[in-house]
């Protein structure tokens, strides 16, 4: 299998400045080659300062791992803009760009990450990117293996292609607060109520099937994307690397089988993986279906 590193995705959900500190702490001795940190979601998320993730990012480089800083997807104020530029201008760290606002500050400054949240669906955009300073790129998570297999072969030189492996999916944005309408509270009342459900909020359907997985403005898949049995393929197709998303519990049990299996051990059992979980966009399918090669 052609070699390809792991990375550690930022914390989609509300986690207090405790568990935030313990969770890479732990992280320090995962087998992971990059580490994204930040706020992604929602800005009224303030369990830590800036300085605080800088604390934690200078850890996680201490520990030989390279450290991204990842920028909110959808920004609502202008103090949400202010933030933006902070995060942007810092001289340590590369950046992942969640939206078009963060590419246009980093245009021509620094070499960047586009990540899951940005449209780039066609060589024409990754092109575009990469003019700009991109140097690797995270596909929208519903684009299929075949759109990812032919960007591949027209990509930039020196473009790197990462892709979200495991994890629930980060579907879309809302300026509404979904968790604070569901406790029946405005979105400026919610008192950061999120942070109760460190691992989102399922959402079921009138015949009890979970859905969607709610997290404050964000909505999720309602059970974690996996495609750890398609590493194999990945690696065929030039996948430089593959994107696991911290859930609260079990993480690390992830990233070692996943690791078990780049380093050669087929036989590994795939220990901490769902026992229910999606990977129907691999497949050009209803994102919420489970499939394999043999379903083509």
């Amino acid at each position: 299998m052609r070699e390809m590193k792991i990375s550690l995705g930022p914390i989609h959900y509300y986690w207090s400045k405790e568990n935030v500190e313990q969770f890479y702490r732990s992280v320090e001795h995962w087998p992971v080659d990059i580490v994204y940190l930040g706020e992604t979601v929602c800005a009224k998320r303030r369990a830590l300062r800036n300085a605080d993730w800088l604390d934690i990012a200078a850890r996680l480089a201490g520990a030989g791992k390279s450290v991204v800083i990842s920028t909110l997807a959808l920004l609502e104020a202008n103090s949400d803009l202010l933030q933006l530029e902070k995060i942007c201008a810092n001289a340590h760290y590369m950046v992942e760009a969640n939206d078009m606002s963060a590419v246009h500050l980093l245009a021509g400054r620094s070499p960047f990450v586009v990540g899951p949240h940005i449209n780039c669906y066609n060589s024409e955009t990754l092109s575009l990117l990469a003019g700009l300073g991109a140097t690797r790129w995270v596909p929208p998570v519903e684009l299929p293996a075949t759109t990812i297999a032919m960007l591949q072969n027209t990509r930039p030189e020196a473009m790197e292609t990462e892709v979200f492996a495991y994890g629930h999916l980060p579907l879309s944005f809302s300026a509404r607060c979904f968790t604070a309408r569901a406790d029946n509270v405005g979105k400026d009342e919610c008192e950061q109520r999120c942070i109760g459900d460190p691992e989102g909020r399922a959402l079921f359907t009138q015949e009890h099937e979970r859905l969607f997985t709610i997290n404050g403005i964000q909505l999720q898949s309602g059970i974690p994307c996996n495609l750890f049995n398609e590493m194999v393929p990945m690696s065929a197709m030039g996948i430089d690397i593959v994107r696991i998303s911290p859930q609260f519990t079990a993480t690390e049990l992830v990233v070692r089988a996943f690791h078990a299996v780049l380093n050669g051990d087929y036989t590994s059992p795939e220990k901490g993986m769902p026992a229910v979980f999606c990977n129907g966009y691999w497949y050009g399918e209803a994102g919420m279906k489970c499939l394999s090669a043999e379903d083509d």
